[in-house]
C-alpha cells in the first residue's frame, strides 16, 4: 500500500519515490537540476536536533534540505 506525505514528513532511514515538486517553491528549479525528479527514491539519512535541515541520500548524493523546501516535495512511500 502507498501512503502520500511530503519530504519533510519522511521518517529517519525511510525510503520514498518522488511524485512532484511545488512549482511556486522558490527553490523548483534548483532541485529539478540537482535531478529530484518524478520517479527519484529518496531516503532520509540524517535529521538535526531541530529536524532543520535534514539530510537525504537521491542519485548517490547527499543533500541538506531546509525542512520548508522539503515540505514542497511530494512522496510516495510503502506502508
Amino acid at each position: 500500500m502507498q501512503k502520500n506525505v511530503y519530504l519533510a514528513d519522511l521518517p529517519l532511514n525511510k525510503s520514498a519515490t518522488v511524485t512532484g515538486i511545488d512549482h511556486a517553491s522558490a527553490m523548483y528549479g534548483r532541485l529539478r537540476d540537482l535531478g529530484l525528479i518524478d520517479g527519484t527514491r529518496v531516503t532520509c539519512v540524517l535529521k538535526s536536533a531541530a529536524n532543520n535541515p535534514i539530510a537525504y541520500l537521491f542519485r548517490g548524493a547527499v543533500m541538506a534540505l531546509r525542512r520548508a523546501d522539503a515540505a514542497a516535495i511530494a512522496v510516495s512511500m510503502e506502508t
